[in-house]
């Protein structure tokens, strides 16, 4: 998913603020559902949590920069999933980003739905 860098998403220095690249990766996951006329869901009251991030900043991006969001399966559970997400200025990687998502079905952990569970298989990784 490619995004353009705009004022409100940047500090007074004009470089977007770090928060911003996790908003961007959750925005990024929430688009692949949507290109393929679905939802992240599995009725009204499930979803998926996140229970973990653990993030790299490994450079930046300005005011009027476009960047790429890149999603990858690399660890899947019966009732949780593991993506890599990865963001790009141009070709060089600026951002790492490892998420935990758990399904949560009225509040409680549950097994992931096999139809949701076939959509993250289209993004596995070669090594997973």
């Amino acid at each position: 998913m490619k995004i353009r860098i705009y004022y409100e998403d940047t500090d007074a220095g004009g470089i977007v603020y770090h928060t911003n690249y996790i908003k961007y990766c959750e925005r990024a996951r929430s688009e692949l559902f949507f290109q393929m006329g679905s939802m992240p869901t599995d009725g009204e009251k499930s979803g998926f949590v996140v229970k973990h991030i653990d993030a790299d900043f490994l450079g930046m991006a300005k005011l009027g920069e476009i960047i790429e969001v890149r999603t990858q399966v690399v660890q899947e559970r019966s009732a949780s999933i593991q993506l890599l997400q990865t963001i790009y200025k141009e070709e060089k990687m600026i951002f790492s980003m490892k998420v935990l998502l758990v399904f949560v079905r009225n509040g409680r952990p549950r097994a992931i739905p096999q139809a949701l569970k076939k959509f993250f298989g289209s993004m596995k990784s070669p090594n997973s």
